[in-house]
């Protein structure tokens, strides 16, 4: 039997440079009160959201992830060419094939980088760390980007009191490399399938090809409406606050440290009361920096952690080196987390 030769990677792997965009509209809660019965106050104490960001015909998947990861690229410090793969996570590329990573690679001018989306959620970001990892140490990229997009504005029904607030637009990405210590510490990551209907599009896109659109959601105007996320607000709390925080010990424990020795804490940017119910349940030292990007960007699924840990970073919030603790959970239902240091 003949023996395979083995990967020859780096030790270890580390985030090296992260970037982001936000689209340049900002839409305050007034905005969407146009077509809800709802108020501003009522929105913030619910979610904890001021503004979002969405984003106009020309900032697309593609030029959102093009600019955030130009400036994830120069953060880390090396040249596009030396990219050997690109990792896209969303669920608003509305095109099947191909992947808009692809296109992505080209327009950076990358040396035919390997190239390919995921569909995970609000934990995609984690997802995708946790390949760029194992491609770095494997050694079969030497540098990865990671990059969490999304223009959820596109899925979003505006006239739906239970999301019509939730959601922005915008990127986030980072580039992973080799490193001579530990910098990404092990992943605990899985999905619950059996709460899939929790969070879902309200209507898959064979039901417009097959031309049977009775049934369907109408709009005020009468008209079908364009599919959506919609989700059962209770029962997604109550998961993401109990069994997201058991989680979220399971990343430190996997790493080896304990609460007192994390710097910050970069949760999913879904809900400020979930956010602070972690906090709380976690028992996270009051010196713990915690990310509430949310206020000001919304949930912008896959690209919330990065967005945050980008918002950290250039406030002054965070500084590089800082030990952080990031979890990414939603649509699936599925989760990710890990411990990293910054970069």
């Amino acid at each position: 039997m003949a023996k395979i030769k083995p990967g020859k990677g780096a030790p270890y792997a580390r985030i090296l440079g992260v970037g982001g965009y936000r689209p340049v509209r900002v839409v305050p809660n007034e905005v969407i009160l146009e077509t809800i019965d709802s108020s501003d106050e009522w929105i913030r104490s619910r979610s904890g959201i001021e503004t979002r960001h969405w984003a106009s015909p020309e900032e697309t998947v593609a030029a959102m992830s093009i600019e955030a990861s130009g400036k994830a690229i120069a953060n880390a410090g090396i040249a596009a060419e030396q990219i050997g793969a690109v990792v896209v996570s969303t669920v608003s590329h509305f095109s099947q094939t191909p992947a808009i990573a692809t296109e992505i690679a080209d327009k950076l001018g990358t040396d035919k980088a390997a190239a390919f989306d995921i569909s995970a959620g609000c934990a995609g970001f984690g997802y995708g760390l946790t390949l760029a990892k194992g491609m770095v140490v494997e050694g079969s990229a030497e540098y990865v980007l990671v990059i969490g997009v999304e223009r959820l504005s596109d899925l979003t029904d505006l006239e739906d009191r239970a999301t019509a607030f939730l959601f922005g637009d915008g990127a986030g990405a980072v580039v992973v490399g080799p490193s001579q210590e530990p910098a990404i510490g092990p992943t605990v990551w899985g999905s619950e399938g059996d709460k899939a209907d929790t969070i879902k599009q309200t209507v898959p896109w064979d039901r417009f090809r097959s031309g049977d659109l009775s049934g369907l959601p109408l709009d005020r105007n009468g008209n079908v409406k364009f599919p959506a996320l919609t989700q059962e607000g209770q029962a997604v709390f109550r998961w993401a606050v109990f069994e997201m925080a058991k989680v979220a010990q399971q990343a430190l424990d996997a790493a080896g440290i304990t609460s007192d020795d994390l710097d910050v804490f970069i949760p999913h940017q879904a809900n400020v009361r979930i956010i602070d119910s972690m906090v709380k349940t976690l028992k996270l030292p009051e010196h713990v920096t915690v990310a509430r990007d949310i206020r000001t960007t919304g949930n912008t699924s896959a690209a919330s952690i990065p967005l945050a840990m980008e918002r950290l970073l250039a406030t002054g919030e965070a500084k590089s080196g800082d030990t952080a603790l990031v979890i990414g959970f939603g649509a699936g239902l599925v989760y990710a987390a890990t411990v990293v240091t910054l970069p």
